[in-house]
């Protein structure tokens, strides 16, 4: 079993607790709930606390580093997770951005993309994450014609796009 990490405490248990009672987000006031814990040092090993609070020892960790880099500040703040693509470059977005606009010779199809990008750049891209670069960057969807009904009649649609 692992023991707490140690690390000091700077807020007080007054102002600890007039921060959860101003808290409207639960999972902002587990945190302080957490961080009461700590100072009350009730609990002996990380495991029994993180079982108290119903959260994951990983889930302790990322809180204690936040505390520790950013102070109370950073821990009650949740930053959008804005990460940038690791396997699609700014050349392959520049490709993909070449190909997506082309009319003489466009995407088929996202499996298109997918096999492309593996036989031009040689990197192997899953067709989800690809699917959703090209909607979120490029604004792409798939357009699929209507079905035709296997009876129609091809020279009376003729006559009537003549007559309308």
């Amino acid at each position: 079993m692992s023991t707490a990490r140690i690390f000091p405490i700077k807020e007080s248990p007054s102002e600890l607790i007039s921060l959860r009672k101003k808290q409207t987000v639960y999972r902002i006031e587990k945190r302080i709930i957490w961080l009461l814990e700590l100072q009350k040092d009730k609990f002996k090993t990380r495991e029994a606390l993180a079982t108290y609070l119903n959260i994951n020892l990983r889930t302790q960790e990322r809180w204690i580093l936040r505390y520790i880099s950013g102070g109370i500040d950073e821990l009650l703040t949740d930053k959008p997770k804005n990460i940038c693509s690791r396997i699609i470059t700014s050349e392959i977005h520049q490709g993909l951005s070449k190909r997506v606009n082309s009319s003489e010779q466009p995407f088929l199809g996202y499996w298109d993309a997918v096999q492309w990008v593996q036989s031009e750049y040689n990197v192997n891209i899953q067709y989800h994450n690809l699917r959703k670069y090209l909607i979120q960057h490029f604004k792409t969807k798939l357009k699929t014609p209507r079905k035709s009904h296997y009876k129609k009649d091809d020279q009376a649609v003729d006559a009537f796009l003549k007559t309308s």
